[in-house]
């Protein structure tokens, strides 16, 4: 960190402001983290990490410690200058016990603790707090350790000097409070690639992650001195790069700066990734707005310029961004975010700022590199090209629609009802399984739709080619809303979205290369969470007259032992199902499809670069990655989790 981005006040605990108290928040927990599910426990570990980023992009904190420990608590710790322990004077309390009982207390009003700030609500402390079965805090100050114990945001200890210390820095831990959560159970991969993140997005600061619940505990420290340049490279890893080197550019203006790494490959999807003061925003902002704008603008304007483009031929936003992975990070002092979670930028001045960056960087880059102008140039041209070919796809099928009526499927057995919001359809691999299942379904509310044969893989297509595609168009049609650039979910047919394949290998296959379909092309089915996979049973397990379904072999031991109450000697008739053509109606509607005793699994979209990471390993070009992969996952490939 350089010096020039340090506060020169000192961290006291006259720089920690009070706007209001602490209201609610485990009445309303939602409101503050999203969800009380697992994306909701795994923020209140980004809020307390938030924290010690922000002492980071102050200057004065280098490395940072998070530990999942047994029992699923959370120790993050960082070498910052500790939070303030004096009296804060508004409460005539201490500045610790202000930060954590306190909402909408902290450094991050008015500029006095930190010029920019993730945690930018002051709410994270008090908040993790407030959902908190119990939360310690050790600050190592003045040579002392002082420290702090609540319990669901109540003080349980005072603060309290407890030792001598030659460092200084914050270390939290906190368990979770089983009162306010679905889930306490921590995820390592999902920790693990967000702190990824926070390493690559702060350029030489080290993170460490350990997952110590286990007898041989994982870890592993991140630090990388080329920040998002190396972030745009290790996102393309298991892609083919058009051009060897990142594009890199970043500029600043007063407090606000911003900095962008381009790199394209021979795919066609577009990988957006953007931040603000370190914190992702998935749904975008005006730091995006003036990305694309000026992506747009210097591509058309270098064709023209070099006669690569002539007349109207000009090169759509969605041209230039096909094949492109590119980070964008701005850092800003009075970030307007929506919503606690964050999730989208509103600051209007920050777009000028990257779209001025933007439009005089990368046109000096394209003339200074005019192989690699070329080479992005011509993917935008082509991909202009199958764009307009897939729009005369599209138009196509919209006038057949229109001369024939709704064009359903043939295949499709649709139901009667016709709120979208009460219906659900089964997207059925083969047509034996498909037949039973319309046999046994409920034909009120339950659609079915058999594919048959070889699907095309996505990954490796153009919009242009999966339009008119054989096996995939039953499946655009059939859902209403239509494709690409043209989907509206507002059209959907069925708010229930169903795979429903063998549990083998080929039905894994299957529900992969759907997914990958939805997630390319159909992404807001997953994002408003309407995409499923139904989880056909292993086994059967029969006693006398009674009948029970088991999911994997864990679910078969514990009913078998059900049955027997204890006697070794009673004897179960155990089968492995062979798939879901083999079974009758009857079995298929109580075990797959029955809403009162079904088992289904909602696709999440946690996170974009975990997802984009696996679709593009397991139905990319690369082989290498894929056989890692597949050898080093080979064993879990019983219990597939979707």
């Amino acid at each position: 960190m350089s010096d020039e981005t340090k506060v020169e006040q000192e961290y006291g605990a006259n720089q920690i402001q009070v706007l209001e108290g602490l209201e609610a928040v485990r009445k309303r927990p939602g409101m503050y983290i999203g969800s009380t599910s697992a994306s909701g426990l795994h923020h209140l570990v980004y809020e307390i990490v938030d924290n010690a980023i922000d002492e980071a992009l102050a200057g004065y904190c280098k490395h940072i410690t998070v530990a999942i420990n047994p029992g699923d608590s959370i120790t993050v710790t960082d070498d910052g200058r500790g939070i303030p322990v004096d009296l804060q004077p508004q409460t005539g309390r201490p500045a610790l016990e202000v930060v954590y009982t306190v909402l909408h207390a902290g450094g991050k009003f008015g500029g006095g603790g930190y010029k920019v700030s993730g945690g930018l609500h002051g709410v994270g402390a008090s908040v993790v707090n407030a959902l908190s079965q119990w939360l310690q805090v050790q600050v190592h100050k003045n040579g002392e350790i002082y420290q702090m114990r609540f319990a669901r945001g109540e003080i349980t200890q005072e603060m309290t000097v407890v030792g001598k210390t030659d460092r200084t820095g914050t270390v939290v831990t906190f368990q979770p409070d089983p009162e306010m959560f679905d889930t306490l159970v921590y995820d390592y991969e999902i920790l693990h690639t967000r702190m990824r993140e926070e390493a690559f997005l702060n350029a030489g600061l080290a993170i460490t992650i350990t997952d110590r619940r286990t007898d041989t505990p994982l870890s592993d420290t991140m630090c990388y001195e080329g920040g998002i340049r190396e972030f745009a490279r290790w996102c393309n890893r298991n892609k083919t790069p058009l051009h060897n080197d990142v594009i890199y550019m970043r500029g600043s203006k007063g407090d606000a700066s911003a900095e962008i790494a381009i790199q394209y490959n021979d795919g066609y999807n577009e990988f957006l990734l953007s931040f603000a003061n370190d914190v992702h925003t998935p749904e975008g902002g005006m730091h995006e707005t003036g990305f694309k704008t000026a992506l747009t603008r210097v591509l058309n304007a270098y064709g023209v310029k070099h006669g690569i483009i002539k007349g109207e031929d000009k090169v759509s936003g969605e041209d230039c961004r096909e094949g492109i992975t590119a980070i964008l990070s701005v850092k800003l002092t009075d970030a307007q975010f929506e919503g606690q979670t964050k999730a989208k930028l509103g600051n209007a001045y920050i777009r000028t700022l990257v779209d001025n960056i933007v439009t005089d960087q990368l046109a000096t880059y394209f003339e200074e590199h005019p192989q690699t102008a070329k080479v992005i140039l011509d993917k935008a041209m082509t991909a202009n090209r199958a764009r307009e070919a897939a729009r005369k796809a599209r138009d196509s099928i919209r006038r057949k629609t229109a001369l024939g009526g709704a064009a359903m499927p043939d295949k499709l057995r649709d139901c009667n009802e016709s709120d979208p919001s009460l219906t659900e359809i089964y997207i059925v691999e083969g047509d034996s399984a498909g037949g039973s299942a319309t046999q046994g379904r409920d034909s009120r509310f339950q659609a079915i739709l058999p594919l048959w044969g070889k699907m095309l893989n996505v990954e490796k297509a153009r919009e242009d080619k999966i339009i008119g595609n054989d096996k995939l168009q039953p499946v655009i049609a059939a859902l209403g809303a239509g494709i690409g650039e043209d989907f509206d979910v507002s059209k959907l047919r069925y708010h229930k979205v169903v795979i429903m394949a063998d549990a083998d290998v080929d039905g894994s296959h299957i529900r992969t290369l759907l997914l990958t379909f939805f997630f390319r092309f159909m992404r807001p089915l997953i994002e408003h969470g309407y995409v499923y996979a139904a989880m056909p049973p292993l086994f059967k397990l029969v006693k006398g007259k009674t009948t029970r379904y088991a999911l994997d072999e864990a679910q078969r031991d514990e009913i078998a032992a059900q049955l027997r109450g204890g006697n070794p000697n009673v004897k179960i008739d155990i089968s492995r199902n062979k798939g879901l053509g083999e079974m009758d109606p009857h079995e298929l509607w109580e075990t797959t499809m029955d809403p009162q005793t079904r088992t289904m699994k909602r696709i999440t979209l946690e996170d974009a670069v975990r997802a984009d990471e696996i679709f593009t390993l397991l139905m990319g070009e690369k082989v290498e990655p894929r056989r890692d992969y597949i050898e080093q996952n080979a064993r879990f490939a019983e219990n597939l989790d979707y």
